[in-house]
Order: structure tokens, then C-alpha cells, then sequence
């Protein structure tokens, strides 16, 4: 059937969410099947309306195959030069009940109301993914269900704006599950805000605990950077383990991060901590075996033990420079294997987990974790930094993840990222990202785009090959603008560049881009 764009499909769709069968539509009971097929839209050719062994709803002129497909030679598009809704369905019966995943490769331009895989009418609650935009590389994305009615109907769904358009390749629906376990934030931010008069409110405007606003809308994981002896007194060790105190409190559980300096530590700087700035190699190692220990035995003692920690941050060309500098992989094996042990002396099931930057850089990553693999060095798992206005597209993110995942046989999880939900300051410091030019595209600097990123990315963790995603950390949830607590621990006076990608507004609310806390 054919709708005019404009017109609403509202009246064909209440009877579905009502949950009344599809085979109500005789074309779907005649196509209907206990596998899904045609799936790589490769049984018809290009310009084809209705897919074999598919079914189109809505504005049906919007959907088609044509050739450019991700596997073989043809994909289902969605697009129209005037705005258009459409669905492209599978109905599927006679299936065992039982978990099952569609897995879809997908692209597409963003700028639609929705667009997203899902499955419904499976005896459960409808799953939806959204599909991350992306104009160019392919993204493969998962959603999981739980069918209890021996049936399933897989949709390809677009409400869309002019012009907008997806493309949708190799659907999968095999039996199994999946999900991400760590839904969290890094909140190092929090003492020192609070020290400096910083408020905290829900939505609605009520001041409250950041971290139980946080917690109530989903935040299980809590990430504490951890400094030797920073000038402002933040983020050392009695910081560190006072926080701790209400992060377990919430019923999270929290992430430790040794950045092994008095001041951050990434890809550019990994100067060592004064008071180990004159020592031997050999005595490096002990100041890292016995720091580690410290903090993590004084967390245990307080009954709030570390679930995983990281030994360094964002440690591509090392740390402890310039003795532990990548330019000597052994002795920084010895450097980062001193941090090993220490966390395991003090619990053995403390996850240890290494740390680089540049999430979508595969061979700088595949270089540094041969490299680390070659010389004895000892993790857990694997976090990678990825903020998309940096380090290349979704699509790079995903290989990068994927071939890390796959070539160590470790979990893997997004250890940063983040984006902002407005350009200008609040402050008077220039903010990190302030202009339109340096957004993802597709990714407004709204609340809205703030959101979808978030649960863009975790769709992607979601989708590692065998379960080995494990999830994601928001960098910097509380760093709202706080005069005093600006980004150098030795300037009081020093600003704020990143308030505007925090998960609190400059009213101090909760945004509603707290949501994606709640992804699978």
C-alpha cells in the first residue's frame, strides 16, 4: 500500500503495539518462515520494491534494494525526496523459544526522527536499536530478544526527513544474547567541585547527591583517577578512598585509575611524580608496586575494594617517562607488570585493565599490544579513549575494538568518551569543542545529539564478537563549570573547558542524555 508522505500510519500502527498477531495481513502469513531469509537482499535486483521474503509498510516507494551492499552485491535502502515513514518486515513463526540476536550491518546519513532495527511481537518487550549515522563505512549493530511465543517479527524502520536515508545489509537472527555490563562515569571531578561550592540537581530542579542522581538513572561504575601528590590536594589517595565510600555506597562498582604523576598523564605527558623524579629504574618499579598497593589495600581495608584498575593512562607512548617510554618495551613491561602484581597481592579477581587513547587508530593499537604481548606483560582487558571529533569515525572505533578483542582474547570497553550538549562556556575558558565544525556529523551539540552518541558507541561495544564488550565510561560527568576547580591542579584561577560535556546542564540539572545509562 502507498500513503501520500505526509500522511500519519498512526491508525495501522496502534493495532501492532496493541500486540495483535501479524498474520492478521495475509501477505505476511503466506511469506511468514522459521528462519529469516533473503537477508543479504541478494535474491532480487537492484530497484526491487518489496524484497523477497520481505514485507513494506507506510510510504512503500521509500524502500528498495539497489547494488552497493555490504557483503554481496545488493542492500535495502531507505530513502525519498520528500519526508516518508516506512517499515521493511520479516515475520517470522514456528521458532523455539529461546534467546535470540539479529545482527544488521547498517549505515546511514542521520538527520530522521527514527531509524532503527528492531524486533517485536516476539511474546516480550519490542528491542530497538538505533542505527549510528554514518555516511560512508559500514557499522555492524546487535539487539538481542527473548522469544516466548514461538514467534518474532524482525523490522527496518525509518521515519525520516527529506533526503535522509540508510542503508541495511546481512541481517543475522541466530540464537543467543547480548548486552553491555558497564554502564558508567568517570567522576574525578566530583570532590573538588563539591569543595568548591558545586550543586548538584535532578531534573526537575531539586539539589541532590550527584551520584544518586546519577545512579537513578541506571550509572553502575564509577572511574577515579588516582595522583601521587597533586598541588590542589585532589585526587590523591584520602580523595580517592572518601569518594570510594559513596560510590560502593550506591551499589556500583568502581574503577580505579593510576595515572602514576602528580597531574594528567595521556598520549602527550607522562611525567613522573616528584617525589620519584630522581630514581633509578629499578626503584621505579618499587614506587609503582608500592603506590598501587597502598591505594588499593587502603580501599580494601575500608570494605571498598576496586572491581578493576588501570595500570597507567592513555599509555601509548608509555609512562614514567622517559625511563618507561615505549622507545624501551622492556623495561616499560617491567614498569606495568610491577602495577600487575601489586593489584593482584591485594585481590586476584581485581580486573587489571591497560589503557591507550586513539580508539580508532587499529594499527597504532595492534602495534602497541603486539608489542606488549612480545614482551610479557600481563591485563585483563583492554579500554580504549574514543571521542569521535578526534580519533577518526564510528566505523574505525568498531574495527578497532573488534581486532582488539579478537586478536588478544581479552574483553574490551570504551574507558572515554564523550560530547557536548552545547558550544559556548560557561566559564571563561574556551571550551575543548566550541564550534560547529568540529562535531561529528550527524551528532548536534544538543541534549539530543548528546544522547544518541552515547548510545551509539554503546551499541557498537555492544556488537564485539563473542560477548567481549563489556561497556563504556562517560568522561567527566560532573566537571560542570565551579570557580576553583578548573583544569590545572597548580592554578586556582585556571578554567573549565569541558563543562559543556558534562552530564549536568548549566542550570546544574541532570540532561536528559542521562538516559543512555540505560542501554542494554
Amino acid at each position: 500500500m502507498k500513503f501520500h508522505p505526509g500522511r500519519t500510519i498512526r491508525a495501522l500502527l496502534l493495532p501492532l503495539a496493541a500486540g495483535l498477531a501479524l498474520t492478521a495481513l495475509p501477505a505476511q502469513s503466506a511469506q511468514a518462515a522459521s528462519t529469516l531469509v533473503n537477508g543479504g537482499f541478494e535474491s532480487d535486483g537492484t530497484g526491487t520494491a518489496t524484497p523477497a521474503g520481505w514485507s513494506e509498510y507506510g510510504d512503500t516507494g521509500a524502500s528498495y534494494t539497489e547494488s552497493g551492499g555490504h557483503g554481496g552485491s545488493h542492500r535495502l535502502s531507505h530513502y525519498a525526496s520528500s519526508a516518508y515513514k516506512v517499515e521493511t518486515y520479516q515475520y517470522l513463526s514456528g521458532l523455539a523459544n529461546g534467546n535470540y540476536t539479529l545482527t544488521a550491518w547498517v549505515r546511514s546519513s542521520g538527520g530522521q526522527k527514527a531509524a532503527y532495527m528492531a524486533l517485536k511481537n516476539c511474546g516480550g518487550t519490542e528491542q530497538r536499536t538505533d542505527l549510528p549515522v554514518s555516511s560512508s563505512g559500514w557499522i555492524r549493530i546487535v539487539t538481542p530478544i527473548k522469544v516466548t511465543n514461538n514467534q518474532c517479527t524482525i523490522s527496518v524502520n525509518s521515519d525520516a526527513n527529506a533526503g535522509n536515508w540508510i542503508n541495511v545489509d546481512d541481517l543475522t537472527f541466530t540464537s543467543g544474547t547480548t548486552g553491555t555490563s558497564i554502564h558508567g562515569a568517570d567522576i574525578s571531578s566530583l570532590a573538588k567541585s563539591e569543595a568548591k561550592g558545586g550543586v548538584y540537581r535532578t531534573s526537575s530542579g531539586t539539589a541532590g547527591d550527584a551520584l544518586s542522581i546519577l545512579r537513578s538513572y541506571g550509572m553502575n561504575y564509577a572511574r577515579l583517577k588516582v595522583w601521587v601528590n597533586p598541588a590542589d590536594g585532589f585526587n590523591d589517595k584520602a580523595h580517592v578512598l572518601a569518594t570510594a565510600k559513596r560510590v560502593k555506597a550506591q551499589g556500583m562498582k568502581l574503577l580505579v585509575d593510576f595515572h602514576y604523576s602528580d597531574s594528567w598523564a595521556d598520549p602527550g605527558q607522562q611525567t613522573k611524580p616528584a617525589a620519584w623524579a630522581g630514581h633509578t629504574y629499578s626503584q621505579l618499579k618499587t614506587d609503582v608496586y608500592h603506590h598501587t598497593y597502598d591505594v588499593l589495600n587502603a580501599l580494601k581495608a575500608q570494605g571498598t575494594t576496586a572491581d578493576m584498575v588501570q595500570v597507567g593512562n592513555e599509555i601509548n607512548g608509555g609512562m614514567l617517562w622517559s625511563e618507561g617510554s615505549t622507545d624501551n618495551w622492556s623495561r616499560l613491561a617491567g614498569l606495568i607488570n610491577s602495577g600487575y602484581d601489586a593489584v593482584k597481592a591485594v585481590n586476584s579477581s581485581t580486573v587489571v585493565a591497560l589503557h591507550l587513547a586513539k580508539g580508532g587508530d587499529k594499527a597504532g593499537t595492534r602495534w602497541w599490544f603486539d608489542s606488549a604481548v612480545a614482551n610479557g606483560v600481563k591485563f585483563d582487558a583492554i579500554g580504549l579513549s574514543y571521542y569521535g571529533y578526534w580519533h577518526g569515525p564510528l566505523s574505525d572505533f568498531q574495527t578497532t575494538l573488534d581486532d582488539a578483542a579478537s586478536r588478544y582474547g581479552k574483553p574490551v570497553f570504551l574507558a572515554e568518551t564523550a560530547y557536548p550538549f552545547r558550544l559556548d562556556s560557561d566559564d571563561a575558558l574556551t571550551n575543548q569543542i566550541d564550534t560547529t565544525g568540529e562535531l561529528v556529523p550527524g551528532y548536534p551539540a544538543t541534549a539530543a545529539g548528546q544522547t544518541k552518541w552515547m548510545n551509539d558507541v554503546t551499541s557498537i561495544v555492544e556488537a564485539v564478537p563473542g560477548g567481549r564488550g563489556l561497556g563504556v565510561f562517560y568522561w567527566e560527568a560532573t566537571w560542570t563549570a565551579v570557580t576553583g576547580n578548573g583544569w590545572d591542579p597548580t592554578d586556582a584561577g585556571s578554567g573549565n573547558g569541558w563543562e559543556n560535556q558534562a552530564l549536568f546542564g548549566y542550570d546544574d540539572k541532570a540532561l536528559s542524555s542521562m538516559t543512555w545509562f540505560s542501554h542494554r
